[in-house]
């Protein structure tokens, strides 16, 4: 597909965030055309030394940092704090997540970030917020599932509270830091002013867990661990095939329900009045259950999704990365990508999300080499090749 343009095409962004949560929102906002400026210390970004490598390079700086130009600046001294002013001058959005203080111990908080950019716009991430008790300790995405009662209510019945083995409340804060970033630039079209964005990562986890507080607060109703079951309908969990591999089961709506127990062979249950309500099955959740967990299990994985088909009853085959790789629908959709690499020849990605008509979005290369713009950057700023090599043999680039 031939555009001119891109949505985000002449934003300018700077990335001064470390790990996941900040970078993501600067990451979703590149996959749209934004200019993301990477500034990492010159030991190199903690990202660049997480999970899994090859060739001593890791994945998840791959994946965090695509789009993004890569640069190196120690802005904790004053001539790297000077340098960082220089750049904050000509930038929509600087993205941080530094503990709550650090950048005004730096001399980089919003009055003298925007002295010379009113219209800068500051996204602030970090665990709790720039304000509140909590405001300056340490946070990660890992407290944020145990604080917004995410894990209280994931795992098993008889087990202990569970935390997802991946940056869930990370991710979730950076789709909405990218939201917010263009809430705030939609505001500025009117005000002509910037703004500060404070994003505590423990408020978006409270969303996607979704009316638990009111329901406490009208009810005192405080839901336990269901494993893979529903607390407001069933049957829905993920049940073992007769090979040995694992299917989900989802009912959320009574027409689906009742399909399934035809499906299932135990149409007698849709005729009693507790089956009319996903309430009402979750009370009988034991024979509802039993019957779909019976039938799954004499049956192969293949047959259980072509059966399901054909009932119009949903079902899916419970997936691996390995899966994923191979599904004819991600295929489709065009959901993983390969992009050429000069550390690592050529990197799978998955793409933008969604998809849109005019103005699409596009992932253009994996994270860069260490530095790999740092001359580019400074050389626009007005220095010499001999001011940088200064500037490396005092650590600030």
């Amino acid at each position: 597909m031939s555009r001119s343009r891109q949505a985000l095409e002449g934003v300018k962004v700077v990335d001064a965030g470390t790990l996941f949560a900040a970078p993501a929102v600067a990451s979703y906002l590149s996959d749209f055309g934004a200019d993301v400026l990477k500034i990492e210390h010159p030991r190199g970004d903690s990202t660049r030394r997480n999970g899994h490598t090859k060739d001593g390079v890791a994945f998840w700086w791959k994946y965090a940092s695509r789009n993004k130009r890569a640069m190196t600046l120690n802005y904790s001294t004053p001539e790297g704090r000077d340098i960082f002013l220089e750049i904050a001058k000509g930038v929509d959005i600087i993205v941080e997540n530094f503990r709550t203080g650090t950048f005004e111990k730096w001399g980089l908080g919003y009055e003298e970030l925007s002295k010379e950019n009113p219209g800068l716009i500051l996204v602030r991430v970090t665990g709790f917020g720039q304000i509140g008790p909590m405001a300056r300790r340490a946070g990660f995405g890992t407290l944020a599932e145990a604080m917004s009662g995410f894990a209280y209510s994931t795992g098993q019945p008889d087990g202990p509270p569970t935390l997802p083995p991946f940056g869930l409340a990370d991710s979730i804060a950076g789709i909405m830091g990218a939201f917010a970033s263009m809430v705030a630039l939609r505001a500025r079209d009117t005000t002509g002013r910037g703004q500060v964005v404070d994003l505590a990562i423990i408020e978006p986890m409270l969303h996607v867990l979704g009316p638990q507080i009111p329901v406490y607060d009208a009810l005192g109703i405080v839901d336990g661990r269901p494993g893979n079951r529903s607390v407001h309908n069933a049957p829905r969990n993920t049940y073992l095939t007769k090979d040995g591999r694992w299917v989900a089961v989802s009912t959320s709506a009574q027409n689906i329900a009742e399909r399934v127990a035809r499906l299932v062979g135990r149409s007698d249950l849709i005729g009693q009045p507790w089956f009319a309500t996903g309430a009402g099955r979750v009370a009988h959740v034991e024979e509802v259950d039993g019957a779909v967990a019976n039938w799954v299990s004499q049956r192969t994985a293949d047959e259980v999704i072509a059966q399901f088909e054909a009932a119009e009853a949903a079902a899916s085959l419970v997936y691996s990365v390995a899966d994923v790789m191979e599904d004819p629908q991600y295929r489709a959709l065009g959901t993983i990508v390969r992009l050429p690499d000069s550390e690592l020849g050529e990197v799978a990605l998955p793409n933008v999300p969604f998809r849109m008509s005019d103005t699409p979005g596009e992932l253009r290369w994996p994270g860069r080499p260490k530095s790999a713009n740092t001359a580019e950057v400074l050389g626009n700023l007005g220095y010499s090749a001999d001011e940088m090599d200064r500037l490396r043999e005092r650590g600030v680039i």
